[in-house]
């Protein structure tokens, strides 16, 4: 085959997997509004609800209650990866780690993020939805049979749609696949998540309307002479978010203390939501209308700062259950309410106007999920989408840059990895045997760079196959030079995947120890 064959069959290739993204994200796009839809009206329901409260409307609202943790938990107990957000199942399923049926977690998930969710726990749709697009994505991958690489470029793009669909950000939605799930820049890859994310906006669009998902406006933008402000809330955040991982990854343990199953813990949010429910309706679910709410009057310091410990707590709360629903959104909540937090107290003190209090909200909402979920590009350009707001991204880049690297300081992981350890510890992928195609990036800096093929010790049962760079692909001999920007083409066991990749890691790392000493 010459290079003009190898092009072309390259660019069908490209064609096919696009117009493949796009029937898995119309098909998400579906999906995942009428989970908003189901969501959104229960949410409403119960809102109406707790707005007349009465002794005998509250005890069939707790009965009520114990009926939908029973509900829930009995479908975690037939399908126990239906548990949480959902994305660290399927990062783990994009490495290998994990395998799943497509239609149980489907059905399973939609129903009990619903039930879950729509009481208005401080859970977030985001999760599920990554979850349920991949879900689609494998689905529509088996309904076409294909196996290996283009069965996981088919559920990148379900999640890239997913989260999509959920906040209308295809970009974000896209960048986060890439950034954080799929730790892949492969041109396939981004493609065709980028056109499903398209498709399943184009659905949402048509469902919930173009006013942006957070829709919030600052009068003018903040003076440079303000940006030391940045450094002081970004150390906050920093700090706060490294707590908020903490807090989040030792709630299993104190659950455990109750003694009550693990598919069951869910009663205890469901009946503790009914006083926040009573006190303050508006506040109740991931937080967007509250959000939306500081764009039209900022509470005073005293109730935000009552805020922020009520939506903190009963986040970790709420998620530390093991109950189907996400963080992204309360993490964006808490982002707002710190944000709140700081401009006013700066504007009583005398040391910022009140007009730049409504850029710290909006900033701080990036900058604190870019702390805890260590993504800071998607963290920017998800609130940069969801906000409608294209103008000086420079603040918000610098403030969630001090905020990351404060966690990083503090030895903080990204929150998504962390969950996924706990998950595929003692576990083992079942099903797909065969030999699967394994990308993996060469970045600046990588001890892998300027290398010699022959000089890395590549792991048994490996095979380099081929280099991609840029739109080249090169057969490997043992004097090919890696460079930066490669992308290394290995075939081994699908279910080695994550194993090989592991192993090529530890490899570079004490080649990297090892010229550090020298």
């Amino acid at each position: 085959m010459n290079a003009g064959q190898k092009k072309r069959q390259w660019d069908l290739t490209h064609l096919r997997l696009v117009l493949q993204g796009v029937v898995v994200g119309l098909l998400t796009g579906g999906v995942i509004s009428l989970f908003r839809l189901g969501i959104e009206k229960f949410l409403e329901f119960m809102q109406g609800l707790y707005r007349h409260p009465s002794a005998g409307l509250l005890t069939l609202i707790a009965l009520g209650s114990v009926v939908l943790a029973i509900v829930v938990g009995l479908l975690l107990k037939s399908e126990p990866n239906i548990s949480g957000s959902g994305i660290p199942q399927v990062e783990g399923q994009l490495k290998g780690e994990l395998e799943f049926n497509w239609w149980s977690i489907l059905w399973k998930k939609f129903t009990a993020g619903i039930l879950a969710i729509g009481p208005g726990l401080f859970l977030g749709r985001e999760g599920p939805s990554i979850q349920l697009g991949a879900a689609v994505g494998q689905g529509v991958a088996a309904g076409w049979k294909r196996q290996g690489s283009e069965r996981r470029i088919m559920i990148a793009a379900g999640a890239a749609a997913g989260l999509s669909a959920a906040f209308d950000a295809p970009i974000a939605g896209t960048l986060f696949v890439l950034e954080e799930v799929y730790h892949n820049f492969s041109p396939l890859v981004w493609v065709t998540s980028l056109a499903s994310a398209l498709a399943a906006d184009f659905i949402s669009l048509n469902v919930f309307g173009e006013v942006p998902v957070l829709h919030l406006t600052y009068s003018r933008p903040m003076p440079v002479e303000l940006y030391w402000h940045l450094l002081l809330l970004g150390i906050l955040l920093g700090l706060l978010g490294f707590l908020y991982q903490k807090a989040l990854l030792a709630m299993p343990r104190l659950y455990a203390l109750t003694h009550i199953p693990r598919a069951f813990q869910g009663i205890i949010p469901f009946l503790l939501v009914i006083p926040i429910g009573v006190w303050l309706p508006m506040i109740l679910g991931g937080g967007n209308q509250m959000i939306i709410g500081f764009g039209k009057n900022v509470p005073g310091l005293s109730l935000l700062l009552i805020l922020f410990a009520l939506r903190f707590v009963f986040s970790v709360v709420s998620y530390g259950s093991g109950l189907p629903g996400g963080i992204f959104l309360p993490i964006l909540s808490l982002g707002a309410v710190i944000g709140a937090i700081y401009g006013t107290f700066m504007h009583q003190m005398g040391l910022l106007p009140e007009n730049y209090v409504m850029n710290l909200i909006i900033f701080s909402m990036a900058a604190y999920f870019a702390c805890i979920g260590k993504a800071p590009f998607t963290a920017i350009l998800l609130i940069t989408e969801m906000v409608g707001n294209l103008t000086l991204l420079m603040p918000m880049a610098l403030l969630a840059l001090v905020a990351y690297l404060v966690v990083d300081l503090l030895g903080g992981a990204p929150i998504y990895e962390s969950l996924l350890e706990r998950l595929t510890v003692g576990k083992k992928v079942s099903g797909i045997t065969h030999m699967d195609r394994l990308e993996l990036p060469v970045f600046a800096g990588s001890p892998l760079e300027d290398r010699l093929v022959r000089d890395f010790q590549w792991p048994e049962q490996t095979l380099l196959s081929g280099i991609q760079r840029g739109e080249k692909t090169i057969l490997p001999h043992g004097d090919t030079v890696i460079r930066a920007g490669d992308t290394l083409v290995l075939l081994t066991d699908s279910s080695q995947r994550a194993a090989v990749a592991a192993a090529i890691h530890q490899t570079a790392e004490a080649i990297k120890d090892e010229h550090t000493s020298q």
